[in-house]
């Protein structure tokens, strides 16, 4: 490898995956298996999830170069009825996204639904934006989640949005494991 491809390597981007189509995680996770190959460690924390499924069982097996946690608590976050409970987890959790960012020991961080906890207001628009700030130039973050806030948008150097054209659970077909969960 030259030194210029090792240059690119190195250079950290923001990347946002939002939309209300479905695969954010799934391009998140596709992203970290990616990584792993290459010999890069990725951190990916989930706010507001709890629940084990197959991607993240999945995933969870390339460890050492993988780490997942989860900062959500049992059951649905409303917009407008966030409990100081959930807020706690999220601030936990952002501190613990702050520290893998920081900590030297990650290529790629992943900050998994972020921008929905954004937007229900389980974490501030600031809290976000200081976030990406702080970002280390050699680390690769990634923000997912639907309704990116614009001043988010703004500071990313890739945005890709995905957009539901068509989903089986509109024809009642449920969520089914290993594909949709």
């Amino acid at each position: 490898m030259s030194e210029k491809e090792v240059d690119q390597v190195r250079l950290g981007l923001v990347q946002v995956y939002t939309g209300d189509g479905k695969g954010k995680t799934t391009a998140v996770l596709g992203l970290a298996l990616r990584a792993a190959g290459s010999g890069l460690h990725t951190y990916v924390g989930q706010f507001l999830k709890s629940r084990h499924y197959g991607g993240l069982e999945g995933v969870r097996r390339l460890a050492p170069y993988v780490t997942v946690e989860q900062y959500g608590l049992a059951g649905w976050v409303h917009v407008g009825g966030v409990t100081p409970e959930q807020r706690v987890a999220a601030q936990a959790g952002l501190t613990k996204v702050r520290q893998a960012l920081l900590s030297g020991e990650y290529d790629l961080v992943v900050a998994d639904e972020i921008n929905i906890a954004l937007d229900f207001g389980v974490l501030t628009e600031q809290e976000v934006i200081d976030l990406v700030d702080v970002k280390p130039p050699q680390v690769e973050l990634v923000l997912t989640g639907r309704r990116a806030a614009a001043s988010i948008i703004e500071r990313a150097d890739l945005v890709t949005e995905m957009q539901e054209v068509r989903h089986p659970y509109r024809r009642g077909i449920p969520a089914r494991a290993g594909i949709e969960f």
